[in-house]
């Protein structure tokens, strides 16, 4: 994740006020960390993410940047498992950062996820320039326009592609 990914994250979990957020995607937990520090300071990360190895590096990730222990959930797991178990409208802010190829199924769940005016954001949707590219492209790549199109037709959304790092969707579900 580039530094103004991070950042505009950061900001957009503050200007939330999130207190509770789900991260598909844990990876070594520089996203996390981000949102963490834009979150309410009561507020816990809920993250997923089918290796639990990646999940303990953000969990020492987390405590090095001076989190508590309380302040994160980690729920190792697909995410098209996992999602379905939690709390319809429970959640201020969902963060993407995961398997492509399951995109609109996870912007599906993401919505049943979010409160009206919560916040969902995809990382990486410019996928180094290629969903822009009119060359053949691999399966994620089309995904990713299919992802890009729901959210733009969507009648639940108000969406913004942001320029920073590798492209940033967001949408806010309309209450």
């Amino acid at each position: 994740m580039s530094p103004g990914t991070g950042a505009a994250l950061r900001l957009l979990a503050a200007t939330a006020g999130a207190k509770a957020v789900a991260e598909i995607g844990t990876g070594t937990g520089v996203s996390g960390i981000y949102l963490l520090q834009g979150m309410r300071r009561d507020g816990v990360l809920t993250t997923v993410d089918p290796e639990p190895e990646r999940q303990g590096f953000a969990r020492q990730a987390f405590r090095a940047a001076g989190f508590a222990g309380n302040r994160a959930r980690f729920i190792p797991g697909r995410a098209l498992d996992v999602l379905p178990r939690l709390a319809d409208g429970g959640y201020d802010l969902v963060f993407v950062d995961g398997d492509r190829l399951e995109s609109l199924d996870v912007l599906a769940e993401s919505l049943r996820l979010l409160r009206p005016g919560g916040l969902v954001c995809f990382e990486g949707v410019f996928a180094d320039g290629r969903t822009v590219d009119s060359a053949a492209q691999p399966a994620e790549v089309l995904h990713l326009r299919e992802l890009l199109r729901a959210v733009r037709e969507s009648q639940e959304l108000l969406p913004s592609l942001l320029p920073v790092g590798d492209g940033l969707l967001c949408a806010v579900r309309r209450g």
